[in-house]
């Protein structure tokens, strides 16, 4: 069989197909609407025509990527928020639903792509030395449905000097959350090695001490806010977490608090599957990816210095928050 069969399960909920295999597979939203009418998708084992096809939950969704055409980068105008940029390294505000680096499924509409355009105009603005031609060097990466603040070097120097500071665990990372749940009190530290998946390979699983990486996310409650919820008088809870990382794991996060018993709101992979609250309804329907935002970035600049950056999260995150009457971080 030639490209590859990506399997994956409908969580629970009334959903179009096209909505819920954009938050399960690592294909962009384009793409699985030609694949969708191509022929090459299938629920429940039967193949269907229509990406607008309502799904009940629970379905075996399957979907077969032929293998892409080559490909060259190229430059592309997204509109990506640039927070700073210099002759080391650009930093910027990763849109959430935004691939990192282009791979199968996944050609164009980056964030690489955006970055040599934000690089391309930059150049014709820095006067009469401008930097080295070449591409981007991705240092350290955020899942596709996160947003936020991301570090990427210009020059091979900096790619050296930045990717020593993720390596030794030195770079300052702080990131929020909206969990279902009330945290095991104030704050604490979650220390449990993650691997793949066994079953599953899109998700990573809290693992044996033999097995998998070390990882290490300690983390605070900002704040609850309550719900109604049918036959529980006090109601439920959601908690605002803020999240410090000592390692930097693939999910780690979103393992690690759904290892608590804290899943994200709104995470594919890793959150709640049962039915919304009658009560949330209204609030969190619209809700199609993890409530996680990359709010805080310092290292130390290949240059000389520490530099901090911080953005708060984006409209659907921090509407969210004020709509339950919760702070939006980051926003000093």
């Amino acid at each position: 069989m030639n490209g590859t069969l990506h399997r994956a399960s409908a969580p629970i909920g009334k959903a179009r197909l096209d909505a819920i295999l954009a938050v399960l597979l690592p294909l962009s939203r384009s793409r699985l609407k030609a694949l969708v009418e191509a022929g090459q998708v299938k629920v429940d084992g039967k193949v269907v025509t229509r990406p607008r096809h309502k799904l009940r939950g629970g379905e075996d969704l399957e979907v077969l990527e032929p293998p892409p055409p080559p490909s060259e980068l190229v430059a592309q105008d997204l509109g990506i928020p640039l927070i700073h940029c210099d002759d080391a390294l650009v930093v910027v505000d990763k849109p959430a639903d935004m691939v990192v680096h282009p791979a199968r499924g996944h050609l164009d509409g980056t964030l690489v792509n955006g970055l040599l355009q934000l690089i391309a105009e930059a150049r014709r603005t820095e006067g009469p030395h401008p930097t080295p031609e070449g591409r981007p060097g991705i240092v350290h990466r955020l899942d596709r449905g996160t947003s936020g603040v991301l570090v990427v070097a210009r020059t091979p120097a900096a790619l050296t000097h930045l990717s020593a500071q993720f390596a030794d665990h030195s770079v300052e990372r702080a990131y929020v959350c909206l969990v279902w749940g009330q945290t095991p009190g104030p704050s604490g530290t979650v220390e449990a090695r993650l691997a793949r998946h066994e079953k599953d390979r899109l998700r990573f699983a809290v693992c044996g001490p033999r097995d998998g990486k070390h990882a290490v996310t300690h983390w605070r409650r900002l704040a609850v806010a309550r719900y109604a919820t049918k036959g529980e008088p006090l109601g439920g809870v959601l908690s605002l977490v803020e999240c410090r990382l000592e390692t930097g794991r693939t999910h780690q996060i979103r393992v690690h608090m759904h290892h608590l018993g804290l899943p994200l709101v709104g995470d594919p992979l890793y959150g709640r599957r049962r039915p919304l609250p009658t009560s949330l309804v209204p609030v969190l329907s619209g809700i199609t990816r993890q409530m996680l935002h990359a709010g805080l970035l310092g290292f130390m600049h290949p240059e000389g210095g520490r530099r901090v950056f911080q953005r708060p999260p984006p409209a659907d995150f921090s509407t969210l928050l004020t709509t339950l009457g919760l702070p939006v971080p980051f926003t000093d």
